[in-house]
């Protein structure tokens, strides 16, 4: 496949907005909400990493499902990987432990701060950037892995979303999403006012989620639920799952 047969996210795609005044309203909402749970976002169980055997747990997810080119073992082959929605860094800094280049972005600058002052502490040399995750500011076929935790259901236009994260991933690349489905009953904080406008508020059951993916034109999909309680220090509440595909060559 050519770079002229792959979707351009910065094109849109047919249920895009783009960058819409009512868009941007809605993300500095999200960015409001995010800033203002950084400081406290690590301390819930299902959030950080609290003991070794959480830490191990995450290391083997991610070690199975970010291969690149079938032959990342996590000890000495690292590819360049993108931690999209990276927050206070959990995801960003397990894959630089398993040998990955890793650039973190997000769009809450508070969340990033602290994903910074973790990876200098953990000695980590982890670049994090400000950014939109529906408009990237990196290159074509810039990575060879791209991951997310809990991101899609808080954009405007997921599609639109999904389609830059294939256009920054280059012939063969992966992305790997940590995801799931929450389904609470009533919206909280600033999402009280913008859920409406979030496609997949609330996150999707993993069958929802692959046809996403395969309509953004990713193949070879696989996923699998992620039920213990170990990953989550404590029974997961909600239904969790770990989702793969790649970008075809």
């Amino acid at each position: 496949m050519t770079r002229s047969d792959r979707t351009d996210g910065r094109g849109g795609s047919s249920d895009s907005n783009g960058d819409s005044d009512s868009d941007a309203g809605v993300k500095a909402l999200v960015s409001r909400h995010w800033n203002g749970r950084a400081a406290t976002f690590d301390d819930a169980s299902h959030h950080g990493i609290h003991d070794d055997e959480q830490r191990e747990r995450w290391l083997s997810v991610l070690r199975e499902w970010t291969r690149a080119g079938g032959d990342i073992d996590g000890d000495s082959s690292g590819c360049r990987a993108l931690d999209l929605g990276c927050g206070t860094g959990v995801v960003s800094l397990l894959l630089a432990e398993l040998g990955h280049d890793v650039t973190g972005v997000d769009v809450a600058p508070e969340m990033l701060e602290r994903a910074r002052a973790k990876a200098r502490a953990a000695d980590r040399p982890i670049a994090f950037c400000r950014g939109d995750a529906e408009a990237l500011p990196f290159a074509d076929d810039a990575f060879e892995l791209a991951t997310a935790r809990h991101l899609v259901w808080t954009l405007p236009n997921p599609q639109a979303a999904l389609a830059e994260w294939r256009r920054v991933l280059e012939p063969g690349g992966r992305l790997a999403l940590l995801e799931g489905y929450w389904d609470h009953d009533e919206p909280w904080d600033e999402y009280e006012t913008i859920h409406e406008a979030l496609p997949l508020y609330d996150g999707r059951p993993a069958d929802n989620l692959r046809e996403e993916l395969e309509r953004a034109g990713f193949r070879a999909i696989e996923h699998e639920p992620l039920r213990d309680p170990a990953l989550w220090g404590r029974e997961p509440r909600h239904e969790y799952y770990v989702i793969a595909g790649t970008v075809p060559e």
